[in-house]
């Protein structure tokens, strides 16, 4: 008797019901959660492209000089006007953009370099530089230097170097080219001088930067030589003529208008790949907002037809009330309803940017990127559907009790 009564009663409460508004809300929010889920894990896919190990958007650090005029040290003194004072030091890193500012450390003694392959050996003059090592993207494990532990020098150079070498100066001297891996296997002998003093270490390039135009090494290598070779002019030395910065975020407007109003120089292109990056974000924000505006005008779809639905059951809530029905047992199925549709939603939006991802992250495995977590858009789907659920909730049982009340 009392299942046939249960079965009554859901009849009566569902006999108003507009299954084609209920439709209607469902598909709307479907498509807004579809695209702010599609939309959160496209960033997160993107941002492991500029965000990894070896970015191929690298946009967040930059590397800044002052421009040389005239003949610079020619004139024979010991000041170029080319360091960064201390105080112009404490105003970078002043900067809101400014996240971290790092120093290279040049050399104050005389490097040669001499490696023999193909049975054909060369040398040559070098410089290095050193720079705190979270600055440098290519750190390998072995990266440090110990003073008479050591038994070799590990080195860091550009990219662009080897590429130099490979196609600009091998191929027109008859030598091998030879790839990164290769380069690692070969042999270095570097030649330290200065002070009255000379001395062979053996040195191996262990990785390969493409954020540092430079040939770096260890930062206690460095100050160790400097402290035992170095015979060059020390005025100045605590003051650095180049700065790396690693900025709060990418694209930024405001440390290029910075940099451009002190006159400074910065190296390589990293406004454009910086500007690649904020276009990228500011898309993401603008294709989140507009599944976010589409899911609220289907929840005020919903809400509307929540009121006419209980306006049209007005009289049947108020006589299942006074039959003994307590307001939230009325409530209740209401709510079920909601939060079945809400939930299907939000399942479907999770097949749906499931197989969006798919579709663009063969691409990127193409360029040998990995996808970002999934954890962000599936904690965003499951917030959006308990906030909805709860929301379109409390406004049942309030209209309910008001309902009873009347």
């Amino acid at each position: 008797m009392k299942s046939i009564q249960t079965k009554a009663v859901g009849r009566l409460l569902r006999a108003n019901i507009s299954a084609a508004q209920l439709a209607g809300y469902g598909l709307a929010n479907l498509v807004g959660m579809a695209i702010i889920l599609v939309a959160i894990q496209f960033y997160c896919d993107i941002s492991s492209i500029y965000g990894g190990k070896d970015s191929q958007l690298e946009a967040d650090y930059v590397v800044i000089s002052k421009p040389v005029s005239g003949l610079v040290g020619l004139t024979g003194g010991t000041e170029s006007g080319l360091d960064f004072s201390a105080a112009e030091i404490e105003e970078i890193k002043a900067q809101p953009w400014a996240e971290e500012v790092g120093a290279f450390t040049a050399a104050r003694f005389n490097v040669a370099a001499a490696l023999n392959m193909g049975g054909r050996g060369f040398s040559t003059q070098l410089f290095l530089e050193s720079l705190p090592d979270e600055f440098i993207d290519a750190r390998p494990a072995a990266w440090g230097y110990t003073p008479g532990e050591s038994k070799e020098i590990p080195i860091i150079i550009s990219k662009d170097y080897l590429t130099l070498y490979n196609f600009g100066f091998a191929a027109t001297r008859g030598l091998p080219q030879i790839s990164e891996e290769l380069v690692g296997m070969v042999p270095l002998r570097l030649s330290v001088s200065g002070g009255g003093r000379q001395q062979w270490f053996d040195a191996r390039i262990v990785g390969f930067s493409k954020r540092l135009n430079t040939i770096a090494v260890p930062e206690e290598f460095m100050t160790w030589a400097n402290g035992e070779f170095g015979d060059m002019p020390a005025k100045g030395v605590d003051n650095p003529s180049r700065l790396i910065i690693r900025l709060d975020r990418p694209g930024a407007a405001e440390p290029e208008r910075f940099i451009a109003g002190k006159g400074y120089e910065t190296a390589g292109d990293n406004g454009a790949t910086g500007r690649v990056a904020l276009f990228l974000t500011i898309l993401t924000g603008i294709i989140i907002a507009i599944g976010a505006v589409i899911s609220a005008l289907a929840f005020a779809i919903l809400v509307l037809s929540i009121y006419l639905l209980l306006q049209k059951n007005r009289t049947r809530l108020t006589d299942l009330m006074g039959l003994g029905y307590r307001p939230a047992d009325l409530s209740a199925r209401y709510r079920r309803l909601i939060a079945t549709i809400n939930v299907a939603t939000a399942a479907g939006a999770f097949i749906i940017a499931a197989c969006a991802t798919a579709l663009w992250r063969g691409k990127l495995a193409e360029l040998g990127v990995e996808g970002g977590t999934v954890v962000p858009a599936l904690a965003t789907g499951v917030v959006l559907t308990a906030a909805l659920t709860a929301f379109a909730s409390a406004i049942i049982s309030r209209n309910v009790k008001r309902a009873f009340r009347a």
